[in-house]
């Protein structure tokens, strides 16, 4: 009797600590047009599911904007959970893909960027059915969301990353928002977050450039919107002065937004006022 009173025991205690480890989903406040999908698995790669959070507009009369989203966390950390804020997203009339990736205890560099590639190919795909127009995609990320967000949209059609998700057309992005994102890994190799993502590849130089958006600027580049602060005491300004001087040596449309004397985000209110500003006036002078 004992014996099964510890067995009941043990299965009640470890059904509740399963059920307090799954995620609370953050509600976002989407429109009643608009419809809602959690967890849809974009890949599957070694037993992980790789998912993401769909807000469409399937009655829309034409094809939507899309934004995809991806949340920072040094690449270790982090989850989609966290990302909510889309009001202005959906009041321009966007769609919305909020994406999860396989963070560094889960596999290292370059796997975060294969599942990006994934995501994106997935929308392009799947388009049709999502209502999506596939001239007007734009990818979004901060820190190391702002990392994939480059990685995703300046490999463009070139399929190195593209082990779990092959696609044989065209794969073009119309923007990339960058938020204090690493643009070359190299001088950072060393750095403790960097570093782990890189695992035993961090000194081999060929590897780092690979898994750096510097080296895939070119003139067919989408365009970049940037954001940093100047005092970031995280990711260096000087990535994002680097990046920008790329960008335009190549002729490519892009637009850098110094925050004077910020951090590594958690602007002031006037600051994002003035960045959602700037943000919609590029946006609007792409056509998106």
């Amino acid at each position: 009797m004992k014996q099964l009173l510890y067995f009941i025991l043990f299965n009640f205690l470890s059904i509740g600590t399963s059920l307090s480890q799954e995620k609370k989903h953050n509600p976002v406040n989407v429109p009643d047009e608009y419809l809602t999908q959690i967890n849809v698995v974009y890949t599957r790669v070694n037993g992980w599911d790789g998912k993401m959070d769909l807000y469409t507009n399937p009655k829309a009369e034409a094809p939507t904007p899309i934004v995809i989203n991806i949340h920072g966390g040094g690449w270790n950390h982090g989850e989609k959970e966290s990302q909510t804020g889309f009001g202005s997203w959906f009041k321009n009339g966007y769609a919305v893909a909020n994406v999860a990736y396989r963070l560094v205890h889960i596999a290292p560099a370059p796997a975060a960027i294969e599942d990006v590639r994934c995501a994106l190919i997935y929308i392009i795909k799947n388009a049709k059915t999502l209502n999506i127009d596939t001239n007007k995609i734009v990818i979004m990320g901060a820190s190391s969301g702002g990392h994939l967000a480059l990685m995703a949209g300046l490999l463009g059609s070139d399929n190195r990353f593209d082990y779990n998700c092959s696609y044989d057309e065209p794969i073009k992005v119309t923007a990339i928002i960058n938020k204090y994102g690493v643009s070359d890994l190299a001088p950072l190799a060393t750095w403790k977050s960097a570093k782990n993502w890189l695992g035993t590849k961090y000194n081999d130089e060929h590897f780092v450039q690979s898994v750096s958006p510097i080296h895939y600027v070119n003139t067919q580049s989408p365009s970049v919107f940037i954001i940093h602060g100047d005092a970031d005491p995280i990711v260096p300004y000087n990535q994002s002065t680097i990046l920008y001087n790329a960008l335009k040596a190549k002729g490519v449309k892009t637009e850098f937004i110094t925050i004077q004397d910020g951090a590594h985000g958690k602007f002031s209110t006037e600051q994002n006022e003035m960045i959602s500003k700037q943000l919609w006036e590029f946006l609007n002078n792409l056509g998106l």
